[in-house]
């Protein structure tokens, strides 16, 4: 067969790589406690799911959903933004669903790029954002975030050619994998860059309620002109543990909202409209589910970072995400220093080089996982080095 050379480039999914990891060491019956992706262990609310099942008794439950969304969802989510960011969305054209924010993010480069084109995205960061550019026929362009800045990119360090170039930015706060978040002040900075050179800004809100404090809930369509140039993709899968439920949005420019739209109704044709109608409930009725999931992994990230500290672990102040971000010791790799929790305490965490080259030298660990797990995984951390 003649083959396409488009993936040729592109390794495995890195967590699918240490997915084959751990079902070797369950071969030789080795049970493993996998803190390496951020898989909520609390289940959907059960609202979530009665709507779920209420809505599979609709007459068309069956037929196929509208194209952009179903306007119950749209309308939730606008109603979502007004009462915690006190921003105003046309649900019509300034509203999108997605079948979860990654695919989103994936045919929103081939939406607003050609090939040759520079995506420029951050490093660390999530990998969908490297290999979805090299997919689209763009060249990815990495801004460089630093412990030292707060993981925040320094916009105009960007090569002149790239700006020039460039038809989208990509950010992430609250940020994966550092859980760093994002303020009004840079995203003002960050909407003046992107109308001013004409490149279109996309954060990545995935985590956007997932924070320490209120404080750090922030949309970027917050700021003033935002939607001149910017759009937001926000999940379900983090705010109401849904991740199987494949269910995202988008909100913002239209004229974005709108390409994306085209390409996606000529390669999906949307997410099953019972999910539709019980993400509008969750948007409606799940405030309260999203204070009691940052309680619990306010309480987790206390108690892992306490243990960890017990052993001298340089561990990042993170105001969001359910991610603890850290510092190997001294001597190791990224990856030598995982292999080795994984050999010798039977712990699976994230090497931050699957994230980018300025994620080495650090690891990552997800709080998704009952306290007495984690902190029987943090001890036997802290006893191997």
């Amino acid at each position: 067969m003649k083959l396409s050379n488009r993936i040729s480039a592109i390794p495995h999914y890195v967590f699918a790589r240490l997915e084959e990891y751990k079902k070797e060491f369950e071969k030789n019956d080795i049970k493993i406690i996998d803190l390496s992706i951020g898989d909520p262990d609390i289940k959907t609310p059960q609202f979530i799911v009665d709507e779920l099942i209420h809505a599979l008794n609709r007459k068309d439950f069956y037929k196929y959903p509208p194209y952009s969304g179903t306007n119950e969802l749209k309308k939730s989510i606008a109603n979502f933004y007004k009462r915690h960011f006190d921003v105003d969305l046309d649900y019509e054209n300034e509203v999108g669903i997605l079948i979860g924010a990654k695919e989103g993010i994936a045919h929103l480069i081939m939406a607003l790029t050609d090939p040759g084109d520079y995506c420029i995205i951050p490093d660390p960061g999530y990998p969908v954002y490297f290999y979805s550019s090299l997919i689209a026929g763009c060249i990815p362009y990495k801004i460089y975030l630093q412990r030292e800045r707060d993981y925040m990119p320094n916009l105009y360090g960007i090569h002149n050619e790239v700006v020039r170039k460039a038809k989208i930015l990509i950010v992430n706060y609250p940020n994966n994998p550092t859980g760093a978040c994002g303020n009004l002040e840079f995203f003002s900075e960050l909407i003046n860059f992107g109308i001013k050179n004409d490149i279109a800004i996309v954060n990545d809100a995935a985590y956007v309620n997932l924070v320490t404090d209120e404080r750090y809930k922030k949309s970027i369509l917050q700021v003033e002109g935002a939607k001149k140039i910017a759009v937001e993709i926000g999940s379900l899968s983090k705010s109401y543990n849904m991740p199987g439920w494949r269910i995202g949005y988008i909100v913002g420019n239209k004229e974005i909202i709108k390409r994306l739209s085209i390409i996606k109704s000529n390669i999906d044709s949307g997410q099953f409209l019972p999910i539709q109608l019980a993400a509008s409930k969750a948007f409606d009725y799940g405030d309260y589910f999203i204070s009691y999931m940052n309680s619990v992994y306010g309480e987790r990230r206390k108690i892992v970072n306490s243990i960890l500290k017990q052993g001298n672990f340089d561990i990042y102040d993170s105001k969001g995400t359910f991610y603890v971000w850290f510092k190997v010791p001294d001597g190791y790799s990224s990856e030598e220093f995982c292999e080795i929790i994984l050999k010798k305490a039977q712990v699976m965490i994230t090497p931050g080089n699957a994230f980018g080259d300025m994620g080495e030298g650090f690891c990552r660990i997800s709080l998704t996982f009952q306290t007495d797990i984690l902190k029987s995984a943090a001890e036997r951390i802290i006893k191997i080095i």
